[in-house]
Order: C-alpha cells, then structure tokens, then sequence
C-alpha cells in the first residue's frame, strides 16, 4: 500500500538512513548490513558510541527469536511467574531479557550433561529452541560486526553507566516506541498515532505495584489485546536528550508533547553552554 511505503520511507528518514535524495546514506547503508528491524539496527550500531555493544547484541537476539516465554499449563501459572520473577531487571523487560539469556548460557555451559538445558527451560517455563535460536542469531550478529570492523565492548552488565548506557542505544532507535501512562493505572498512550495500550502480560511490570510513567517499548500489538511487548522505563529526560528534532515537531498535539516540550526547553540552556565548551 502506497501509505505503507511512505511511512517506511519517513521512518528511515527520522533513523538518518536516508539522504536528501531518498537514498540510503552512509549510515543506512552500514544499517542495511544488518538483518535485523532497521530501529534494531540504528539501537545496535548506537551501541557502539555508547559502549554496550555487548548487551545490545543479546537484546537484538532475544526480540528477534520467538518469545522465549512458555505458555504455562493450566493450574501452574503463579509458578511459572514466581520462575520468570528470578530473572526480573528492575530496569526494565530489555534488561530482563539480557538476565534470561545469561542464565541460559550458564545452564548449558556444561557439556558433560547435554540434556541440561532442555531440562532448565522446563524447570523456568521457557522455551529451549527460542533461546537457542537467540544463541545463533547473536553469534551471526557478532559476525557481521567483525566483518564490517565494528568494536564490539567488553560486557559490563549491571553497573549504573552500563544501564544508562543501554538505555541510550535503545532510545536511539526505538524514539518513535514511547508511551505515557496517562492515568496511573497502565493505560499506555502512544505519542506517535496517540491509541491507548495495555502492559503485555509477560512484562516484568505486570501485576506489579510500580507501573513506570514513561516507557519505551519493542512492538505494539493489535491481536494480543492491544499490547505493548518488551517494555523499559524510560526518563522524559533522557528522551528529550536523544530524540530528532524534526520528528519531535512532526508529532501530533497530546498532553504527553506538552511535558516533553518542558523539558527540551528547560534543557535547550544547557545544551547551548555545552556547544560553547565544546
């Protein structure tokens, strides 16, 4: 549809994967490399300025293989939580994903038992061949990045700047996935096309008392109740910090713009004495 492929050409534009003739920029171009969502993409090669490259690359691998969560059997569900809860990050379901991934990679770091993995995905309610296909498609990752010589950091997971630090990346790419919690009860309002969503039920924030304001999320989905999936606080801050100028206008009026709108200006003096420094 012709407004589909339009919208795609703006949203590369907005990623800086176009140039002014429509053509892939240079940056596009190393984007392209990747076989991935170009927002995925953009987060990833953000990674690299950012220093957590490391933890990028598995939460590019987790949100590109099937969802890893297990539907559990009727009658084990407050098990199946209580299992997930082991692995949750109070920073969000991205950090969350780096947890289960690590814990996997543990589990099946043993060779003389091979059928120990199997048996920890049961134990935890998770699914052996999703992680395993996240295992692949990181090593493929990892990969590329070599071919093409990107630097690729030492993992520093769990430190404050290394948490930021992955916020940054995913904020670089995921800019136009930011919703607000308009009423403090979970209803998620999008600032791009302003439709109202709930937390997925496998998010880390669901059924919690903390529902966080601002958040950044992977995909919104329709069919499953009008969802958001893979969800991350973020600071309107931080948003303000790293968002395009050009897309920022281009939103629709809404409540959330209005507060945001706040915060670039009470940010704009700042960024004008640091342009001075520099």
């Amino acid at each position: 549809a012709p407004e589909s492929l339009m919208q795609a050409l703006e949203d590369l534009d907005y990623l800086a994967a176009l140039d002014n003739d429509g053509n892939l920029s240079e940056f596009g171009v190393i984007m392209s490399e990747f076989p991935l969502d170009p927002q995925l993409s953009k987060s990833l090669l953000a990674s690299c300025e950012f220093e957590c490259v490391d933890e990028m690359l598995t939460i590019a691998a987790m949100v590109t293989a099937p969802n890893c969560f297990l539907h559990s059997p009727p009658g084990t569900e407050e098990i199946a939580l209580t299992c997930w809860r082991r692995f949750c990050h109070p920073a969000g379901d991205h950090c969350t994903l780096i947890n289960i991934f690590n814990a996997f990679k543990a589990a099946t770091a043993t060779p003389t038992h091979p059928g120990n993995s199997e048996k920890w995905c049961r134990d935890y309610f998770l699914s052996c061949s999703a992680l395993s296909m996240a295992e692949m498609i990181r090593a493929e990752l990892v990969e590329i990045m070599k071919r093409i010589e990107l630097p690729i950091s030492e993992p520093d997971f769990g430190s404050e700047e290394n948490l930021l630090s992955i916020k940054k990346a995913l904020l670089s790419g995921y800019f136009m996935h930011i919703a607000r919690d308009v009423d403090g009860s979970g209803n998620y309002l999008m600032l791009t096309h302003k439709q109202v969503a709930q937390l997925h039920p496998f998010s880390s924030y669901y059924n919690t008392r903390r529902i966080p304001e601002w958040v950044l999320f992977h995909e919104f989905s329709i069919s499953e109740d009008n969802s958001i999936r893979v969800v991350s606080e973020i600071s309107p801050h931080l948003f303000a910090e790293l968002v395009p100028q050009y897309y920022f206008s281009n939103l629709p009026p809404s409540e959330s713009k209005d507060i945001l709108q706040e915060v670039i200006n009470h940010l704009a003096p700042v960024s004008a004495t640091k342009e001075e420094e520099k």
